[in-house]
């Protein structure tokens, strides 16, 4: 499934719902669903300024694709990181460079956030792609 085709299934899921307390839920309960985030990762390189909450976030590289772990101490932000990785967990670092996070506008994230809330999705979303970057830009010099 491309980043496209998980954005529009995301989208999807989220018609159901016909109001923003049934949405803020679902991304709750998704949240829930993350795999555990091991304590020994939880330290200051792995954690990403500009979240209100405690946020970290690891990456590895293994057959030229990037795979993503993360968590939070925040239930919301949870939601938030489980909504990022079945976006680009386990992409090439093209691909993820490729993608516009257009999920923000679809699922209506950019105007029902928090400012402080969509600071952190944000910053989130900016690590992601930073990493992107490098992988891509090691690839090319390997």
């Amino acid at each position: 499934m491309s980043i496209r085709e998980a954005q529009a299934e995301l989208r999807d899921e989220f018609s159901m719902f016909d109001n923003w307390m049934d949405r803020y839920q679902y991304i709750i309960d998704m949240g829930r669903q993350l795999p555990e985030y091991p304590d020994a990762d939880k330290i200051s390189a792995y954690k990403i300024e500009g979240c209100q909450s405690n946020v970290w976030l690891r990456s590895t590289q293994e057959a030229g694709r990037l795979g993503f772990r993360a968590t939070s101490d925040a239930a919301i932000v949870s939601g938030l990181i489980a909504i990022l990785m079945r976006i680009y967990n386990d992409r090439e670092p093209q691909e993820i460079l490729d993608g516009e996070p257009e999920f923000l506008a679809e699922l209506g994230l950019d105007k029902h956030l928090s400012p402080t809330r969509s600071n952190g999705l944000h910053a989130m979303i900016e690590r992601i792609y930073t990493i992107a970057r490098e992988a891509r830009l090691d690839q090319k010099l390997h």
